[in-house]
């Protein structure tokens, strides 16, 4: 993959006048045709002159103006003791569960909200319960808490279809806490965002192991 996206890159960085000039439109072009789950949302100069920043979904690449080279990692200023890849990261990362929208998640929230916190949690694990057991004090401190799925043993798993039960419940914080009570919960089927959050939860996570 990684051979790709640098021959891609290469491919897609243009000389004119002196000046390397990123064509975005060339390399989402060849992305569509080599690797069409992936995609370039921007390209721009990073803050180490002759190196250029490309975000593609929720990664983070740099470039040499030439496009010949390219590399994968932490960007960070000495002098002001700070991540610049993370920071961005962080952007990226709002930006997509933005795109999710609070509709396609459960939302616990505080009366006096001052913070959001999104969770990706899995029903049967124990340390998803033990936060669960204690949201009302999250919700006392103004901290409102959004959960999305994320089933560790996979798609089709017990865990999996608890939370298509928890999902498909007329009152889905009811039927979550009963859930991560270990109460049995009638098996529905209906409509739901488990796949996207599962694939979200992945994308987030490569961006964490960068």
């Amino acid at each position: 993959m990684k051979t790709v996206i640098k021959t891609l890159l290469s491919l897609a960085l243009l000389t004119q006048a002196g000046f390397v000039v990123a064509d975005e439109a060339a390399i989402k072009q060849a992305l569509s045709k080599h690797m069409p789950a992936e995609q370039i949302d921007s390209i721009k100069p990073s803050e180490i002159s002759g190196l250029y920043e490309v975000i593609s979904g929720a990664n983070i690449f740099y470039t040499s103006e030439d496009g010949k080279y390219w590399m994968q990692g932490q960007l960070f200023d000495a002098e002001a003791k700070r991540n610049l890849t993370e920071s961005k990261l962080a952007t990226v990362r709002k930006a997509a569960l933005e795109k999710v929208g609070e509709q396609r998640m459960i939302i616990f929230k505080s009366s006096a909200q001052k913070y959001v916190v999104t969770v990706f949690t899995d029903i049967d694990c124990g340390y998803c319960r033990k936060l669960h057991s204690e949201i009302d004090q999250y919700l006392a401190q103004g901290i409102t808490v959004r959960y999305m799925f994320f089933p560790r043993a996979g798609k089709g798993s017990d865990s999996y279809q608890k939370a298509i039960a928890v999902w498909c419940a007329p009152d889905r914080n009811k039927a979550l806490t009963q859930a991560k009570k270990g109460e049995n919960l009638d098996s529905k089927q209906c409509d739901n965002p488990l796949d996207q959050h599962m694939q979200l939860a992945n994308r987030l996570g490569s961006m964490v192991r960068q």
